[in-house]
């Protein structure tokens, strides 16, 4: 879902359902033993408290490619485990990306009645056209996939122990 109202103002509502329970998601997007797994395999360092350090860390292969250590930071502006996390978020790719500043991620996981959770990844990114293009690519292997490729790597290792790639 894509909402445009103003020149620059983008915001993107990410929905997928994963067979696992509230607590094994939110560890899986929490912690660096699980986010080092899928996606882009890039470890997060996170202070899960109000103005706590929200960053990734680059792999080796991310680090060979010349992508600095830290790749991606930000703030805690709230969390609630194991249902809500709302963060800042800012790619450190390069010098254009940077200058974008920061944009804001709101992570729901809510289980339903059927036993499995939904997990909602809402990403305002108001003035950040990169990031927004980025986010919404289709996969490759030279970086492509964005939000949706994230979120099927991720419910493709909480169901079967198996990433897709």
């Amino acid at each position: 879902m894509e909402s445009e109202a103003k020149a620059g103002v983008v915001t993107r509502v990410h929905e997928i359902y994963i067979k696992a329970p509230q607590d094994q998601i939110w560890e899986a997007i929490t912690t660096p033993e699980w986010t080092a797994k899928y996606g882009y395999a890039a470890p997060i360092e996170v202070e899960l408290k109000r103005g706590g350090k929200y960053r990734y860390k680059a792999s080796d292969i991310m680090q060979g490619m010349g992508l600095p250590e830290t790749i991606i930071d930000g703030e805690v502006l709230e969390a609630d485990p194991p249902r809500k996390l709302v963060h800042t978020y800012r790619w450190l790719f390069s010098p254009e990306s940077k200058a974008e500043g920061f944009t804001r991620v709101t992570w729901e996981i809510e289980t339903t009645e059927a036993g499995f959770c939904r997990l909602s990844v809402t990403h305002e990114m108001n003035g950040a056209p990169i990031m927004a293009a980025q986010t919404a690519a289709k996969f490759s292997f030279r970086g492509g996939g964005g939000w949706n490729w994230i979120l099927s790597d991720l419910k493709s290792l909480l169901e079967t122990g198996k990433t897709m790639a």
